[in-house]
């Protein structure tokens, strides 16, 4: 599918004072997971009866998944409107899709009570074919597992090139087959995430009452799914220019530009199918009272019209530093409307209340630490960033 030319290592030193703090953090997050293992979800949550589920999957799962769909965003552009012009850009965003999603599973198999249980899914009589949250398991699962055969070319690049012979030619054979299949995980790979975002927002539907109008409604579905595609592509352009700044790389500023378009039209597109659904519903005075739900409300659309507006501009669509700032508003904007859905505007009845406990808020800090820490190890072990004799990018002191 890709030329191994078109992407290079990352030669730097993997042991520095950021991977300290992220391991530290980690291990802290780890510690906790520990915890919570031996002595039982009440030991490290506030979770109740009443709230099921906390930060874990309103952030981890609900949030964190559509920050993870860089890859899926890409792949659109790329294998279904036939655009090579941003195949530079896959595998990196590949590879923040697959540990997000890794990570979502991850937080959901920490999240279950009887988390012994959890191999009932690979069991056919145990499925409910009926049930949502069993859809957006089975998607997860498989999907995570075709992101990996997804990133794979890149570890056999590497391997290929090993001093072992019999290592190097197997995986030039595994890199033949699946030059030759992967097409058809690559279909796997755009089919799995459009069914289970749109799910992740057909959940909270049955909440019904329970959530407050300003967010549920009807188009749930369709709201999370373009939520998720133009979050996908605000997170390429974050994850691109945060990377080539760390690391004193050229911008991809050409590539980055068009997301930037792409983006644009998207979350403005999704702010008017927003307000034209509170207007049907007479909920549009509402959501304007600037009581507390309101509040939540006016700083998530605010959010993702300010980050649109600034792509507006030509100019700030060349310029990495205005790119940086309206995609980071928009990743913001678009994250607070999943959990302003799944927590802030979740409320089962009078008498109770949830805040994370500082155990479980240290869980999913170091979750998101590991995330990043494993990126940061993989872009200097195997090749994933754009090559930079391929990139018309800008210098990377011009931001």
């Amino acid at each position: 599918m890709s030329s191994h030319k078109e992407y290079e290592i990352l030669n730097r030193k993997i042991l520095t004072p950021s991977f300290v703090i992220l391991s530290v953090l980690t291990a802290i997050g780890f510690y906790f997971i520990g915890v919570r293992f031996f002595e039982g979800i009440g030991a490290v949550t506030n979770l109740s009866d009443a709230y099921p589920w906390g930060i874990w999957i309103a952030y981890d799962v609900a949030t964190g998944t559509a920050i993870a769909c860089g890859g899926y965003a890409v792949a659109i552009l790329v294998y279904i409107l036939n655009n090579n012009h941003y195949h530079p850009l896959m595998r990196s965003a590949m590879l923040t899709s697959l540990f997000g999603y890794g990570l979502a599973g991850f937080s959901v198999v920490i999240d279950l009570g009887r988390f012994w249980n959890m191999f009932n899914l690979l069991k056919p009589q145990f499925w409910q074919l009926n049930s949502i949250m069993f859809e957006v398991a089975m998607c997860v699962m498989i999907y995570t597992f075709v992101l990996f055969l997804e990133f794979s070319p890149a570890i056999f690049e590497k391997l290929q090139e090993s001093e072992n012979y019999g290592m190097a030619r197997l995986s030039e054979k595994f890199s033949k087959f699946l030059d030759k299949y992967l097409i058809y995980f690559i279909i796997l790979g755009i089919t799995l995430p459009t069914m289970h975002q749109s799910s992740l927002g057909s959940m909270m539907i049955i909440a019904a009452f329970k959530l407050h109008p300003n967010w549920h409604t009807p188009i749930l579905p369709l709201l999370f799914l373009i939520n998720c595609i133009f979050i996908g592509y605000s997170i390429v352009i974050f994850e691109s220019i945060t990377s080539s700044f760390k690391f004193g790389r050229p911008y991809e500023t050409s590539q980055l530009a068009g997301l930037g378009r792409i983006a644009l039209f998207l979350a403005l597109g999704w702010i008017a199918i927003r307000f034209t659904d509170l207007f049907v519903r007479n909920q549009l005075m509402e959501a304007f009272s600037f009581d507390f739900y309101s509040v939540m409300f006016l700083i998530e659309s605010a959010l993702i019209i300010l980050g649109s507006v600034i792509l507006m501009s030509g100019h700030n669509l060349n310029s990495p530093r205005k790119l940086f700032i309206s995609a980071s508003l928009i990743v913001l904007g678009g994250g607070l409307y999943r959990f302003n859905t799944y927590i802030i505007g979740f409320d089962p009845g009078v008498g109770f209340s949830y805040f994370p406990a500082f155990g479980e808020f240290m869980i999913t800090v170091g979750i998101v630490s590991f995330e990043i820490l494993l990126y940061s190890i993989f872009v200097k072990i195997f090749p994933v960033l754009p090559a930079v004799h391929k990139s018309k990018a800008i210098g990377g002191s011009n931001v």
